[in-house]
């Protein structure tokens, strides 16, 4: 079997890289993942295996999200079940998002700020003035300055399913406000991450809600594709995260409630598991 590959963490006191040994070992102090992006993916693989060789080990450090000053993107209807959900939430009456699932453009929007986003086991939002409110688990996919893949985590892009159906171009408000994207919680170096599996939990009370999964094998749009068409007029001097889109909707009765957890695990990168809070106001 071909090695498990490296997985880098960002914490409190800098980065550090999990061997294929499940080891924890300190990258250089100073090391960041804005310079280390700024360099190109050749340079933080390079500084990941360097530090995983260099012998010195740690016990595993809480992660946080593993985000700098990157912003971060997200790609919708790139899946066919997020493709049917769309369309009944706008009671059928457009066809933007048949169109998009078919285009050769997908469809990219801005999700949120490097400093906004929420890492492990800190809170996620739901907007006070929104009466459905869903977790979207997501492959989340970390570009080099140049636009190539330097590795995967998992993302949460939160969203007011409501607010986005009542007018398409009332999505921004949909997508962007407190606490509406998580990522974590480590970034696995790797081109390609396979046909890898999305798990999405939800406890409410202690009880778990919603428990459904997804093949990222079935995402239509192929995520160094979707890197493409994102790098196409923008530029990212430190790199950036893109969400690739999901694959999972909650039943159209269910919304998040404060105080659920939702967990998302994806295959070889762990589990981002976050509490979750009311923000703003009705």
């Amino acid at each position: 079997m071909p090695e498990k590959p490296l997985r880098v963490r960002r914490h409190d006191r800098g980065l550090a890289v999990c061997d294929p040994d499940g080891a924890w070992h300190p990258f250089p102090e100073g090391a960041t993942l804005d310079g280390l992006l700024a360099a190109g993916r050749d340079a933080l693989w390079r500084a990941a295996r360097e530090a995983a060789e260099a012998g010195a080990e740690v016990s595993a450090p809480e992660a946080c999200a593993p985000v700098e000053s990157q912003e971060v993107w997200a790609a919708g209807v790139t899946y066919e079940r997020s493709l049917d959900a769309r369309v009944a939430e706008s009671d059928g009456a457009d066809r933007f998002y048949a169109r998009i699932y078919d285009a050769e453009r997908p469809e990219l929007f801005f999700k949120s700020a490097g400093w906004r986003v929420s890492g492990p086991g800190t809170p996620i939002g739901i907007r006070a003035d929104a009466a459905w409110n869903v977790p979207e688990p997501e492959l989340a996919v970390v570009l080099d300055v140049a636009g190539d893949i330097a590795g995967y985590t998992i993302g949460n892009d939160v969203s007011s399913r409501d607010i986005e159906a009542a007018n398409p171009l009332y999505l921004p408000q949909a997508k962007l406000f407190e606490g509406c994207c998580a990522l974590g919680p480590d970034i696995v170096l790797s081109e390609d991450l396979g046909a890898a599996e999305i798990r999405l939990e939800i406890q409410r009370a202690g009880t778990v809600i919603v428990d459904e999964r997804v093949s990222v094998a079935t995402l239509r749009r192929r995520p160094a594709d979707l890197a493409a068409w994102l790098y196409r007029a923008v530029r990212f001097p430190v790199g950036a995260v893109l969400l690739t889109g999901t694959g999972i909707v909650p039943d159209d009765a269910f919304t998040l409630s404060p105080d659920d957890v939702v967990s998302i695990s994806i295959d070889d990168i762990g589990v981002l598991s976050n509490p979750v809070m009311q923000v703003g106001t009705p």
